[in-house]
């Protein structure tokens, strides 16, 4: 449905479609990361569930307030958030650049603002709000994404906070917003954005792995390939594209020593080297992988048993109870425990591609893949830096890893697309 969206007056048993199921499962993932945060950081001196001066009490007045904040957007008129969609986008933007300026550096980072008792951290709702900028504009009328107009207007309201993230050295939070490309891709965007995304991947970690003009006869050989078995053709449009790709190639090859010397901080381009196999460094940056991996095999299937992690008891394992949390997990609850986790994100995400699939409008449904998106990419980061499949860029596990800031965003992100689907059969 393209254009305003139109409700009719809503009945009184409206607040009887809440998705039960999705907020079923989001209140079992924040029971199970509270006590996950409890354990990770459960000491004889703050055994008190309320003690304020741990991490695991104050992580109780975090869900509070999420759980605040999801009842009043549940009660919250749908069409608020699509009419105000740029409004908010705008709002963050400025957020983003006064953090720019008066951000105090965290963990290599200048993305937290001080506002005394707490820190806010403006990136994660900066997620929020570029998913509803993106999912108004997908639904406004005559949009159609795959224009020369669509694609430009769609990837500045992506790329601008994005550019404003990284700026902040959150490189971690920037690589987030490659989550938007689900929603587009679902809207209808060329399969070869997707292609291509796959192609400079695969050619970055070539280029870092091997010699560039080892790289350069690979790509020539591809492209030959190309054009001479899979095409078998032999018109000039055929050979012109070919030799673009390639020429396009060779320059993105070549700049990849810039990007990972010139863009990339040292610790970033340290863990790359560690996951790449070019260096080992257990003691080093690649301390917290070696430990992390440590636990959880140490858990074995059944895990060692709630406040017995010997290995998280004794801090080995750096920020265990925010990015790595996962690391408790699976020395506590053993593959039992972290299956338990996986299949709750894998139901979940499943939960909101059905809900995303079965909206009236074009906002909710993009809005829908967004959400999927970010929570997806969030998860698969989180559990993969731990295990040591992915570099480690430092970002939370949705609704699980301690912090006021991602807690209240993720609630946010959600529960506003509960709210929308709500109300999808009131729709005109």
């Amino acid at each position: 449905m393209k254009g305003k969206i139109k409700y009719k007056r809503p009945d009184s048993a409206s607040h009887l479609r809440f998705d039960w199921v999705t907020i079923a499962l989001y209140a079992a993932l924040v029971v199970f990361g509270w006590v996950n945060i409890y354990a990770a950081c459960y000491s004889e001196g703050h055994k008190f569930v309320l003690d304020l001066a741990s991490q695991h009490g104050r992580q109780l007045i975090w869900i509070g307030l999420a759980t605040l904040v999801a009842f009043i957007t549940l009660y919250t008129e749908p069409r608020i958030f699509s009419n105000t969609a740029y409004i908010i986008y705008a709002f963050f933007l400025g957020l983003l650049l006064v953090t720019l300026v008066v951000a105090r550096a965290v963990n290599g980072g200048n993305s937290w603002i001080d506002l005394g008792p707490f820190k806010l951290q403006p990136s994660e709702f900066a997620k929020f709000a570029t998913a509803l900028a993106l999912a108004k504009y997908a639904g406004s009328l005559d949009v159609k994404i795959n224009s020369v107009k669509g694609r430009l207007i769609t990837f500045a309201i992506i790329l601008v906070p994005a550019a404003l993230v990284l700026l902040q050295h959150d490189t971690g939070s920037t690589l987030v917003f490659a989550a938007f490309v689900l929603p587009l891709f679902r809207e209808g965007l060329t399969k070869y954005v997707l292609i291509f995304a796959g192609v400079a991947v695969v050619l970055f970690v070539l280029a870092l792995v091997l010699n560039k003009y080892i790289v350069m006869g690979i790509v020539l050989a591809a492209c030959l390939a190309y054009l001479f078995l899979w095409l078998n053709r032999r018109s000039r449009r055929s050979y012109i594209n070919t030799a673009a790709v390639f020429l396009l190639s060779c320059l993105f090859v070549f700049s990849v020593d810039f990007v990972f010397n010139k863009v990339l901080e040292p610790h970033q381009r340290e863990r790359i080297d560690v996951l790449l196999g070019k260096t080992q460094d257990f003691k080093g940056v690649g301390y917290n992988v070696h430990q992390s991996k440590i636990a959880i095999g140490s858990g074995g299937f059944f895990g060692k048993g709630f406040l017995k992690g010997t290995i998280t008891k004794a801090d080995f394992v750096p920020e265990q109870e925010t990015d790595f949390i996962f690391c408790t997990v699976g020395e506590e609850g053993g593959f039992l425990g972290s299956a338990t986790l996986v299949i709750l994100y894998v139901a979940l995400l499943l939960r909101l591609v059905k809900l995303a699939e079965r909206q009236r409008s074009t906002f909710a449904r993009f809005y829908g893949y967004s959400v999927v998106g970010i929570l997806f990419i969030h998860f698969f980061i989180n559990i993969g830096m731990v295990l040591g499949l992915v570099p480690v860029i430092g970002i939370p596990l949705p609704f699980f890893s301690y912090g006021g800031s991602s807690l209240l965003a993720f609630t946010l992100l959600l529960f506003v697309f509960i709210k929308q689907d709500t109300y999808r059969a009131q729709l005109l």
